[in-house]
């Protein structure tokens, strides 16, 4: 392909050398006294450009989307609108997502009390009411110890005598209450005045009454329960109670070693372990409150920068994946050119070195600009269709200068910052930059086109014209650019150089194969 594009170069390079011999010939058919090409060496200036050609872009360029899926909630903006840095730009409808931020501040809330419990340990009340749990345990252990022990040894002489003692002293409460309520439901006949007869009246009966009744019965319970007792104490005691005593000795032994264990803890604190757990926790619920914050925050859209809206792809009400472009935003405060400049050119180019810059859009607009950034690394140059290429004239070629590279050469980017103009600059403009990397003033020049180069030894020579005669000068050249080059050596200023027109087979002959 290298080779390819190579010959096709050379064919119209050939191209244009036949054409000049053409021309010669008709030079040397002209008549004898036509007056020869010449110019006087001078003094001047060279100067060496590099011509690229870009683009004019922005600022700044993005490209905003959602980076959660939802529908659109509303569109604020619209092509064309200026905006500020942190300006809504479009919203999605996110109540669910602001439900997950309370739910996630809730159990990062919990997560820290009870790492802040841990850290500050048992507060004195906690300790004290599980000291009295313990001491009340420890008591129905006793209680249920000491039943277990009577139950194993049975009913002694005395108990069944205080027993028969208990039923005796009940029974006699019972026949004095029973008195009492007879006593109350007693009635008495009176004579009422005047001969009217007699009347019934029970002086008792009512509150005195009722609480009688209340004193039989509760005798009566008493009498029952004295009953039991002494029916029990002479009945003596079964296995079954026996083992039911046991079990519930072993019960409350393990509710007290239960709530001695409790009370240890409350006095020790919390392990290391544990603090470190429960700050884990802490440090857990923190990142998805975090995070349930920021997929909140990222249904909305902020400009990133100060700008204008260049595309907007949604609409109110629509859905939306995530990563898909909604809004587009442009910083046109400021403009630069990025263009692609040949590896044997981009060596005279440094940063902040002055530029000039022309527009197609804007033909008689000439700007200024300066080398903002060269890459570090190249970028291999697009190839240009070699169709297109041979089918360029000597003179297209020309125009492209520096733009054409040898093949498979690498060209760098290089951004040049333009400075600041009134002209009506767009994104995407056509431009062509020129950088002067190297000039020489007050300098002995002469045209190009003089110059011959010997092609058996390859010195490089004119002809000077002394007098109506001509001869050959070997000559040393410095600075070539914008058609002449310096002298170094072999004339001087005010010297006459010609061009000889030889023949046309010896022109053909230096021209090579």
């Amino acid at each position: 392909m290298k080779r390819t594009i190579l010959y096709a170069i050379l064919g119209t390079v050939i191209f244009a050398v036949v054409a000049g011999v053409i021309a010669w010939w008709s030079q040397l058919s002209a008549p004898p006294d036509e007056e020869m090409l010449s110019a006087v060496v001078e003094r001047g200036t060279v100067r060496v450009d590099v011509s690229a050609n870009g683009s004019v872009q922005p600022r700044a360029r993005v490209s905003l989307a959602f980076e959660v899926p939802g529908r659109v909630a509303e569109v604020l903006v619209d092509v064309g609108d200026s905006v500020e840095a942190g300006d809504v730009l479009a919203r999605l409808h996110s109540e669910h997502l602001a439900l997950q931020v309370r739910q996630a501040g809730a159990a990062l809330a919990s997560a820290e009390a009870r790492l802040a419990q841990l850290q500050v340990g048992a507060r004195p009340e906690a300790v004290a009411v599980a000291e009295a749990g313990l001491r009340a345990v420890e008591a129905q252990e006793g209680a249920a110890a000491a039943n277990l022990d009577q139950l194993k040894a049975g009913a002694s002489d005395a108990e069944i005598a205080a027993a028969e003692a208990g039923l005796a002293s009940a029974m006699a409460q019972y026949k004095s209450a029973e008195d009492m309520h007879d006593m109350t439901m007693e009635c008495f006949n009176i004579d009422l005045p005047y001969g009217q007869g007699q009347k019934e009246i029970c002086p008792l009966l009512g509150p005195a009454e009722e609480q009688a009744r209340y004193g039989l019965a509760a005798a009566d319970s008493a009498l029952a329960a004295a009953q039991a007792r002494l029916d029990e104490a002479l009945a003596g005691t079964d296995a079954n109670q026996i083992r039911a005593a046991q079990a519930n000795v072993s019960a409350v032994a393990a509710q007290r070693d239960a709530a001695q264990a409790q009370l240890d803890l409350l006095i020790a604190g919390a392990s290391e372990n544990q603090i470190a757990a429960a700050a884990a926790l802490v440090a857990q619920a923190e990142a998805a409150l975090d995070m349930a914050q920021l997929m909140l925050a990222r249904a909305t859209l902020y400009a990133p920068f100060d700008g204008v809206v260049s595309a907007v792809n949604v609409t109110e009400g629509q859905m939306t994946g995530s990563g898909l472009p909604a809004i587009t935003l442009v910083d046109n405060s400021r403009f630069h050119v990025d263009v692609l400049v040949d590896e044997l050119d981009v060596a005279g180019l440094a940063d902040g070195q002055p530029v000039e810059v022309t527009l197609d859009a804007l033909p008689d607009v000439v700007l200024s600009g300066s080398v903002e950034r060269i890459a570090p690394a190249a970028a291999r140059s697009p190839s240009m269709d070699v169709a297109a290429l041979a089918s360029m004239s000597t003179a297209g070629l020309a125009s492209m200068g520096t733009q054409i590279a040898a093949p498979g050469a690498a060209s760098y980017d290089v951004t040049i910052a333009l400075d600041e103009t009134s002209a009506p600059l767009r994104a995407g403009m056509s431009a062509t930059t020129i950088a002067t990397t190297r000039e020489l003033a007050d300098v002995l020049l002469i045209p190009s086109w003089v110059v011959r180069i010997d092609r058996d030894t390859g010195q490089t020579y004119v002809q000077r014209r002394v007098g109506e005669q001509t001869e050959r000068v070997d000559v040393r050249l410095g600075l070539r650019g914008h058609g002449v080059v310096q002298v170094l050596a072999g004339l001087e200023e005010g010297d006459v150089v010609v061009l000889i027109q030889e023949s046309v087979i010896e022109a053909i002959r230096e021209a090579g194969p």
